[in-house]
């Protein structure tokens, strides 16, 4: 089992001991440091000024956003940052959801799929550079010749000769369709609210990818990174109560009531009359109530908690299911020096 650290994306402000963390990551044995993205702080501009005091770890994102940029301006990022790392860059791409799609990008959300799938082929060929890019699907036309364009528009590839013809891509996937089109297409699935339990039903998704005609990869050379809250406790009741908000903001407030993936991903495991509660009452402003409906097991079901050989003994049973890397958060490096003796040993 890796271990990756998620910085995420920032709140009102930047955190302040992001440099402490990364260092004692990268220390400890770490395998990579991740950050993310919403409407806010971006995702490679971090990694890029604190990834500069790193040597070892690979420098990911988790996620980028496709809608935020053109899928050429995406790969530009990419090959950048490999480039400043010495070859470390890991690009996590993810489509996000029409609240942010439509509401702060200002573009549609119809047709993710296909969309993923057009934008990792773009990038694909921006870095291979064998020939000047074109694209002929509906979603990212190149050259443009719609609307308004001028008829001057001329096939290009980089004049950056990328470091790696081949960055790993990892897309963050959370329904069926979008898993089976990870294995196909990328090369890493990045999990949220993965569930050891439904293991078998994710490897059924996962195998139809794997598959498919021209699919990249197989099980032994894929990676799957699940976030993973880990917890060291011998006061497990009291940590899963604390990590009860955070589930109800997700299931209930990150997303439209209409289309709310996390919350999708929650009713798969079985948790639709609670799933509806929660959301019914976050919407109405009653947050601490719908924390209140939220069962133990939503908790510990996606999170490893408990005293050391708990922790290490689910840890191992992550492995068993597949899992390669838990993408954890750490508050100090004091956090990050725990998790590395009870994951890593």
């Amino acid at each position: 089992m890796k271990l990756g650290l998620q910085l995420g994306y920032w709140g009102a402000q930047p955190p302040a001991n992001a440099p402490e963390l990364i260092a004692a990551a990268e220390a400890e044995g770490f395998d990579a440091i991740f950050a993310a993205e919403s409407w806010g702080s971006d995702a490679f501009t971090p990694l890029a000024w604190w990834g500069s005091s790193t040597e070892r770890v690979r420098l990911g994102t988790s996620v980028v956003q496709i809608s935020a940029r053109t899928p050429t301006s995406a790969a530009m990022h990419a090959l950048t940052l490999d480039h400043l790392s010495g070859g470390r860059a890991i690009l996590g791409l993810g489509v996000s959801g029409p609240q942010v799609v439509e509401g702060w990008y200002g573009q549609p959300f119809q047709k993710p799929l296909a969309r993923t799938r057009e934008y990792v082929s773009i990038i694909r060929k921006v870095l291979a550079r064998q020939e000047p890019v074109t694209n002929d699907g509906p979603h990212f036309p190149l050259p443009y010749t719609g609307p308004g364009s001028t008829g001057l528009g001329k096939p290009l590839k980089p004049i950056t000769h990328p470091l790696r013809d081949d960055i790993p891509i990892w897309l963050g996937a959370e329904g069926p369709k979008n898993v089976a089109l990870t294995a196909e297409i990328a090369d890493g699935w990045l999990a949220i609210y993965y569930t050891p339990r439904l293991a078998p039903m994710y490897n059924e998704w996962l195998d139809e990818g794997f598959a498919r005609a021209g699919a990249r990869r197989s099980r032994e050379d894929f990676e799957v990174a699940a976030t993973c809250q880990v917890i060291v406790t011998d006061d497990r009741a009291a940590a899963v109560a604390g990590l009860k908000p955070i589930t109800a903001l997700y299931v209930g407030g990150m997303g439209a009531p209409e289309l709310n993936f996390h919350a999708q991903v929650y009713t798969r495991m079985g948790y639709g009359e609670q799933v509806e509660e929660i959301g019914r009452l976050f919407r109405a402003g009653r947050k601490e109530e719908a924390a209140a409906v939220v069962p133990d097991e939503m908790v510990t079901e996606t999170m490893i908690i408990g005293n050391l050989d708990e922790v290490r003994a689910d840890v191992k049973r992550w492995a068993d299911a597949g899992v390669t890397m838990l993408l954890v958060t750490c508050h100090d490096a004091d956090h990050v020096r725990q998790l590395s003796s009870a994951v890593l040993g």
